[in-house]
């Protein structure tokens, strides 16, 4: 029987539906179990979140693993080199919560460009401050959506919906993109002009090498004073000491950041930030889409080990 460690939690549904297939599942307790580098011995898989680091030590260490699941998007907590050193098999499941991310999208761009938060905050404290807090529509105005995958796509289709002109960058050409293009009238265009032309910019790539820091002082340099960028990707995309000195000194209008380089930051000057929106990495935090992500897991799983 295949052994399946889960070191963070998923739904509970899907961990029937994995012993139903006739694994044996065990539930991860982080502060009882001790370090993951002893418990991962005799597991043949290991499903994991964003809060778990399988790291090259965790793969050394394991001596029968030869599947990892990340019960969603992105693997940067996850070794791969090592892991194909190893012969193991890595798997995420990015379908599962395109949608939830691409309206929390919406939802930053809402309280940015409606002054939402102060507006709520406002009235807790008993001030009526309708002169003060006057925003701007989205109707008419360039979204740039930096990754045209899964979620880029979403973003894209509900764009369309509030009369948004849509821009894009993407490494690669698809059929789906096209498709997308199609359905949207997004159009391609490359970065700078990207961040140069938009009202608002979405950024949709995973943290890797080659996108650490690829929002820095140059490319903020390039945005227009008034616009605005969400970041519901990765923490690491942005050059976060970049950003507060662009919003400290007006080169950008604000920011909404669901994500940040340490989670829970260290230094909470850019989530305290006036002009910043910030949320506790939640955009995929929705009923709905933790129910994909766990069926998604556990599916693949069964279809690996069984």
């Amino acid at each position: 029987m295949a052994r399946v460690l889960v070191a963070d939690p998923i739904a509970e549904s899907a961990v029937e539906k994995m012993k139903s297939a006739g694994l044996e599942i065990v539930i991860r307790d982080k502060e009882k179990d001790g370090p993951l580098e002893e418990q991962i011995k005799g597991f043949d898989c290991i499903i994991v979140r964003s809060a778990t680091k399988i790291t090259r030590e965790v793969i050394n260490a394991a001596d029968s693993l030869r599947l990892i699941v990340r019960a969603g998007v992105g693997l940067d907590n996850v070794d791969q080199e090592a892991a194909k050193e190893k012969g193991i098999k890595v798997m995420n499941t990015p379908e599962a919560p395109s949608v939830s991310v691409a309206e929390m999208v919406f939802a930053h761009m809402f309280a940015l460009s409606r002054n939402i938060t102060q507006a709520d905050a406002s009235m807790k404290s008993e001030r009526w401050e309708k002169k003060k807090l006057k925003g701007t529509e989205l109707w008419n105005k360039t979204l740039g959506i930096i990754g045209f995958g899964r979620i880029g796509m979403e973003v894209a289709r509900r764009a369309k919906a509030f009369g948004m002109t849509i821009l894009y960058t993407s490494r690669s050409d698809t059929e789906a993109k096209r498709m997308a293009e199609r359905e949207t009238g997004a159009k391609r265009v490359d970065l700078d002009t990207l961040l140069r032309s938009s009202d608002f910019v979405s950024i949709h790539v995973s943290l890797t090498d080659e996108t650490r820091y690829l929002i820095d002082r140059s490319k903020l340099a390039l945005m227009k004073p008034t616009a605005f960028i969400i970041n519901t990707a990765r923490g690491g995309v942005i050059d976060e000491k970049a950003l507060i000195k662009a919003l400290d000194e007006g080169k950008i209008a604000g920011a909404g950041l669901d994500v940040f380089e340490t989670e829970p930051p260290d230094d909470w000057t850019l989530a305290k930030h006036p002009k910043v929106v910030a949320t506790p990495h939640i955009a995929s935090s929705t009923v709905e889409a933790q129910a994909r992500v766990g069926d998604l897991t556990a599916e693949k799983v069964i279809k690996e080990l069984t």
